[in-house]
């Protein structure tokens, strides 16, 4: 018994910005972002919303839209969705949660709705925290079954993990290191419980403390002026009339350094945890943070790179999103098939960092 995908969807905006086209903007080159990113386009939602992205990728992994895939035919009823859960740095309203927006635009009307911040993160945590619920509900259910009573919880059987992105809307760009690295876009899929299958068979999570702000956005509201006493203290005061910086920052070889050692290390705690060999995987994928972290993880672990799914070519950095769409297009390409084990990793700020293994 687990935690079965029994969809999965993707959005990508329908603009398309090329490295030719950002070296109009900063002082770049296609032929120097390439060889250090891999990234050669990215979609950019100049007109989507981020409920625009999830909801398409939501209705594609549901089969209500084309471009999707599913475990067995037919669609799925939103009707039948028991959560929501929404994984993202940019949600279109603090309140209500993007996951709800998401909810009332797919028709998901019996969902209860939540968002998670955990960056690039968003696909291992999201999917994880939906398997450790559905779990949990279904030994409620049992148990209140043996003792003639009601469930204590909320039952749940399905629960879509949908992450959607506007990191255009963080990024500086007239920031040459971070501009280049970032797309929009949202990839979705849909969890269900069932006595007859396996489906997640490992994962793992993990915080380290980013003491040193190497990857750091701060709150568009967090310098907003109140109508209270003046501060009185010199430093509180100084600290007070520090202006927020409103843009995603990022230092390069340091991020680069966690995550590489963080994927690796993530990796092997799911295979161990699923008592596999980096044999048994089908296919690994990966956050698409940069194509080089990628081959960088293949190396370490002796498997071809082959092995590891690549979108970044095109997408760029979607934060929690990227593994999500990567999987779709692996899985709507072929490359995976029901009975095959994949496991996906994902690494960002927080500093965030996890992997989970399933079984397709």
């Amino acid at each position: 018994m687990g935690s079965v995908i029994i969809g999965s969807g993707k959005s990508l905006p329908a603009r398309i910005v090329t490295n030719d086209e950002l070296g109009q903007i900063v002082d770049t080159t296609d032929e120097w972002i390439v060889p250090r990113t891999g990234i050669h386009t990215r979609a950019i939602a100049v007109h989507e919303t981020g409920t625009d992205l999830g909801a398409e990728a939501a209705l594609r992994a549901l089969g209500q839209a084309e471009g999707g895939w599913q475990r067995e035919k037919g669609a799925i009823d939103a009707a039948s969705l028991d959560m929501i859960i929404c994984p993202t740095l940019t949600p279109d309203a603090a309140f209500p949660s993007q996951a709800a927006l998401i909810r009332e635009r797919i028709g998901a009307v019996n969902a209860v709705c939540y968002d998670m911040s955990c960056a690039c993160s968003g696909c291992v945590y999201g999917t994880s925290t939906a398997d450790m619920l559905l779990a949990a509900s279904a030994a409620d259910i049992a148990a209140a079954k043996a003792a003639g009573r009601p469930p204590r919880r909320n039952p749940l059987r399905r629960i879509l993990v949908v992450a959607t992105e506007r990191l255009s809307r963080l990024v500086d760009w007239d920031d040459r290191a971070t501009c280049i690295l970032f797309g929009d876009g949202a990839g979705a899929v849909v969890m269900e419980w069932r006595e007859d299958a396996d489906g997640m068979l490992s994962s793992y999570m993990e915080n380290t403390d980013d003491a040193d702000h190497v990857l750091w956005c701060d709150s568009a509201f967090c310098d907003r002026p109140l109508p209270f006493d003046a501060v009185s203290d010199e430093a509180a005061r100084a600290a007070a009339e520090t202006p927020c910086d409103p843009y995603m920052r990022m230092a390069g070889q340091a991020v680069f350094k966690f995550a590489t050692s963080a994927m690796v290390r993530c990796i092997e705690e799911a295979l161990s945890r699923a008592q596999l060999s980096p044999e048994d995987v089908a296919l690994y994928v990966p956050h698409q943070a940069n194509e080089r972290i990628i081959r960088y993880a293949a190396k370490k672990m002796g498997m071809p790179s082959e092995r590891f799914q690549v979108t970044i070519d095109h997408t760029g950095n979607v934060s929690g999103a990227s593994a999500l769409i990567a999987l779709n297009e692996a899985l709507v390409e072929g490359k995976l098939a029901v009975g095959d084990i994949a496991l996906m990793a994902g690494f960002g700020g927080g500093l965030t960092a996890g992997a989970c293994a399933f079984r397709i």
